[in-house]
């Protein structure tokens, strides 16, 4: 008994030291930014959202993933992004790891599971507005973490001055 005891509790702290050395946090992915004035489209799996969902009528997750985009907010584009970049920054668990003047990549990572989704914004200038997309890189199914983290975020953009 002791034994199993013993290899039960090897196995626990074994994967515990994992998980907090990021074994769930994945590499970057290489095709996420601007195609074609696009993100990368949904997520095939129920993990993620994104406010271009309508461009693709077909794909199967398209009602879960459907969210609104965030509107400007500033005088330009480049000032509302600089005001969702401070969002960011103040969010626990997000860092931003890519800035440029239309777009913002950034990653959120769980706090215990270390789990890694990557968050992209894009400031779209046919629509006036910041198309974003949120997605778990692991997995197929998020719980609707994606969609509650970019409705806080869009709730502290939108009580920015």
């Amino acid at each position: 008994m002791k034994t199993v005891l013993f290899v039960f509790c090897s196995l626990l702290l074994a994967g515990v030291i994992a998980i907090q050395v990021g074994i769930f946090g994945s590499s970057r992915p290489a095709d996420i930014g601007i195609s074609n004035g696009r993100l990368k489209p949904p997520a095939p799996t129920r993990n993620g959202v994104s406010s271009q969902a309508a461009l693709y009528p077909e794909h199967p997750q398209r009602a879960y993933a459907d969210i609104r985009p965030l509107p400007l907010q500033h005088s330009s584009a480049d000032g509302s992004l600089q005001a969702l970049v401070a969002v960011l920054a103040s969010t626990p668990g997000v860092r931003v790891v890519e800035r440029r003047p239309d777009y913002v990549h950034a990653e959120a990572e769980t706090r215990w599971m270390k789990f890694v989704d990557d968050l992209e914004f894009w400031s779209n200038p046919a629509l006036g507005v910041i198309d974003l997309r949120s997605a778990s890189r692991l997995g197929r199914e998020d719980f609707g973490v994606n969609r509650e983290r970019i409705e806080a975020i869009r709730a502290a953009y939108l009580a920015r001055p």
